[in-house]
């Protein structure tokens, strides 16, 4: 269901980025480039009919994908 959907975010970190679910405490998936990182974010985010957030270094919203089905829509 849609409410169970956990959107994956880019993130940076001290050393690298990482993909971080949404609501969740720890990372999932820690790598080295943000290119990487947006990889298995969307690998992730297509199993699981979510969205993927990339964040710039300043933590902004540089990106947004979406994976979700065609029950959801997204404005703009």
């Amino acid at each position: 269901m849609a409410s169970d959907t956990k959107h994956q975010h880019v993130v940076p970190r001290e050393e690298g980025w990482a993909v971080l679910g949404e609501g969740n405490s720890r990372d999932t998936v820690h790598t080295e480039t943000q290119k990487e990182a947006i990889s298995r974010a969307k690998e992730i985010a297509m199993k699981n009919g979510a969205d993927v957030i990339i964040h710039k270094q300043d933590g902004k919203i540089r990106d947004r994908y979406s994976y979700a089905d065609h029950s959801e829509t997204m404005g703009s």
